[in-house]
């Protein structure tokens, strides 16, 4: 009886140290963004080719957007890498769809900037910029998270969310692609948009 009693503090002593664990991974890692309604809104940005591009211009295709900045060591370019790799995978299919990197870092990611890091990726992924106001309004109506964050030396970098969002041809969250996700379920979660 003892030893039931002794196990099954054990396993409470287990679970309670795998929440704790859970938590300081949480707490460590960049704030959640939630999957439920109320994501997206009206913007006025500029693409990069120096044009204006709103909330409308998303309108009447299905889009995949990311939020990340050009000075990112490996999040942003492996991601980007990967909605390239989708993008070719889909065929003619990805003309069906709009691809979007939005900065988080206005002060550094100009049109110009923007352009030029983009060649090395599909060209259909269109670049977002604009002011700091802008992408703080548009970064707040899409939940994300962003942090400029000072490094030695003067300079800094960002924290920020990972997710690729998908939404609707109305504009509407119809899913997230999480950082690392494995690229079978990507294109399933890509597919299921298009068909949407």
């Amino acid at each position: 009886m003892n030893r039931r009693i002794f196990m099954g503090a054990g396993v409470v002593a287990a679970a309670a140290l795998v929440g704790v664990g859970e938590y300081l991974m949480i707490s460590r890692t960049e704030p959640p963004t939630p999957l439920t309604g109320g994501v997206g809104g009206a913007f006025r940005l500029i693409d990069d080719n120096g044009k204006p591009f709103t909330n409308r211009d998303l309108l009447g295709k299905p889009a995949m957007i990311y939020f990340g900045y050009t000075f990112c060591p490996e999040v942003c370019p492996t991601t980007l890498t990967h909605m390239s790799a989708w993008l070719h995978a889909l065929g003619p299919e990805a003309g069906k769809l709009r691809a979007v990197f939005v900065t988080i870092d206005p002060a550094r990611d100009t049109a110009v900037k923007m352009k030029e890091y983009l060649s090395g990726f599909d060209p259909n992924i269109i670049g977002l910029t604009g002011t700091p106001a802008e992408i703080a309004t548009i970064a707040r109506d899409y939940k994300v998270y962003y942090k400029k964050v000072p490094i030695p030396g003067g300079s800094y970098t960002m924290d920020h969310s990972s997710f690729i969002y998908l939404m609707t041809a109305k504009g509407d969250l119809a899913g997230l692609i999480d950082y690392g996700e494995p690229d079978t379920k990507a294109m399933a979660a890509i597919r299921r948009l298009l068909r949407s």
